[in-house]
């Protein structure tokens, strides 16, 4: 990955924040309204950003806003690239690796997922114990840049248990319980086929989805701590019997989007306090 873009792209943001991000969030489908609730923002599209990218999926605005989400200084991703959209790991991961430049140490990446335990429901959120990349790529493939991170960096505890502890205790306090589960990346866009969603149950996964795992990887790359948090936006093919489709996505992480709310703001109050 070069160097120089990073940097111009962060120079660019540096030109325009009023505050120093501690905390990056990649807001998926349905779920950057998170983003309106951040005060004294700057917004800035990505098409004004150096070497960025731009989102083309519905329910993904296509911004960065910085600001402070109720005290605490973070930088949002209102939309993300998926590998699907065409794009190649190494720009979808971008945004992560400026992020990083920024001075920014923790990520938490939240997406819209089915669910592939049958113990789900649509309309859960289920926090990211681990995932299994089953996309049959990687964003570190090819020249390492050993100034961006290490060869062979470290997935053992890919969502650090300290991060994953404040959000189970951002949800106590708000009165529910925070399911945890397995992550499982496909490429996308085509919906599993039921056999690869009981495929799936076997693999150990929880819940599926396009995206999440590249930005994970390489924000352990870098160096930073990274947490997850999925929708369940709809039961994947199979466990109930009827088709499914993005809008079935964005109807339901707008029924959650309360409880969703909450918890980002609690959990991101509590992090801050533990840093």
């Amino acid at each position: 990955m070069n160097q120089q873009a990073i940097q111009e792209a962060a120079n660019t943001i540096k030109e325009l924040q009023k505050v120093q991000p501690k905390t990056g969030l990649i807001l998926g489908s349905g779920l950057g309204v998170l983003a309106d609730e951040i005060t004294d923002a700057v917004t800035i599209p990505y098409g004004d950003i150096p070497h960025f990218p731009v989102s083309t999926v519905e329910g993904h605005k296509g911004q960065l806003v910085l600001g402070e989400l109720h005290g605490v200084p973070v930088l949002a991703m209102q939309g993300r690239f998926h590998f699907y959209e065409g794009w190649e790991l190494e720009d979808v991961t971008f945004p992560v690796r400026v992020m990083k430049e920024l001075g920014i140490g923790k990520l938490i990446a939240t997406n819209a997922a089915g669910g592939v335990d049958p113990a789900l429901n649509p309309g859960d959120l289920m926090l990211i114990r681990d995932h299994i990349n089953h996309a049959g790529a990687n964003p570190l493939r090819g020249r390492n840049n050993p100034e961006l991170g290490v060869r062979f960096p470290d997935m053992s505890e890919a969502y650090p248990s300290h991060l994953r502890e404040e959000a189970k205790a951002a949800a106590a306090e708000l009165g529910f319980t925070l399911r945890e589960g397995v992550y499982v990346w496909n490429s996308g866009p085509s919906y599993e086929t039921p056999a690869e969603v009981r495929m799936l149950q076997h693999l150990g996964g929880d819940a599926v989805g396009m995206s999440t795992v590249p930005e994970v990887i390489a924000a352990r790359h870098a160096g930073m701590d990274a947490a997850g948090i999925s929708c369940i936006s709809n039961m994947a093919a199979g466990i109930l019997d009827h088709p499914l489709s993005h809008e079935e996505v964005i109807e339901t992480t707008q029924k959650v989007q309360k409880q969703f709310l909450a918890l980002v703001r609690e959990w991101v109050k509590r992090i801050e306090k533990g840093a």
